[in-house]
């Protein structure tokens, strides 16, 4: 059987201020693009037997630039839901909230379509993409790898579910912009095999 293929979608005006971003839609930068396309080496001699994408534009773009066409667009791939935190960095957070933490306090309150979501949350629908991820898996003939790209917290919490940890676990994965990761088994166990690969650049 195939790998799971993990990218982290390349720099935005947001993620280089380490703002909050999750359902606005903010494109790639111009550097954010060179981080996209310099992917395509690392993802060459890999046979991807189907792409998952999030359905904001700095995910497709990323996707579109590291060489990955006609992806499968999935909304539950989309950001962590940041409530009340959209746009803001952490250290913003601290002045009226001394040791927050997303991983374990989850987000304020937000407007009504985007009241912001728990750690729990984003991990269902982490287990929602893995089942279709382990489907894609199963279909690919012989043994191709299946590739998401996606946003930091998300695509963290997805590899803790993968590993077998709660949804908080993804506190343990650091990811950068425009890097690959992979998960993969061994003895039948689902393991890190590559993490925060980042291309030469």
């Amino acid at each position: 059987m195939g790998e799971l293929i993990l990218i982290r979608h390349g720099e935005t005006e947001w993620s280089r201020a380490s703002k909050h971003t999750s359902w606005t839609d903010l494109p790639l930068t111009a550097r954010g693009e060179e981080q996209a396309s310099s992917l395509v080496p690392l993802l060459a001699d890999r046979r991807i037997a189907v792409t998952f994408c999030s359905p904001m534009a700095r995910a497709l773009r990323t996707a579109e630039l590291a060489g990955l066409g006609d992806p499968v667009i999935e909304p539950d791939m989309r950001e962590w839901d940041y409530g009340g935190y959209e746009g803001i960095t952490t250290e913003e957070i601290h002045r009226t909230r001394p040791g927050w933490d997303l991983w374990t306090d989850g987000v304020a309150p937000g407007p009504a379509e985007h009241p912001g979501e728990s750690p729990a949350q984003v991990g269902e629908r982490a287990d929602r993409v893995l089942k279709a991820v382990d489907a894609a898996l199963a279909e690919a003939a012989g043994g191709g790898d299946v590739a998401l790209v996606a946003h930091a917290h998300f695509l963290r919490v997805l590899t803790a579910r993968r590993l077998g940890l709660a949804a908080s676990g993804g506190a343990l994965f650091r990811l950068d912009t425009a890097t690959v990761s992979r998960l993969g088994t061994e003895h039948d166990r689902p393991v890190i095999t590559a993490w925060n690969v980042a291309p030469q650049r």
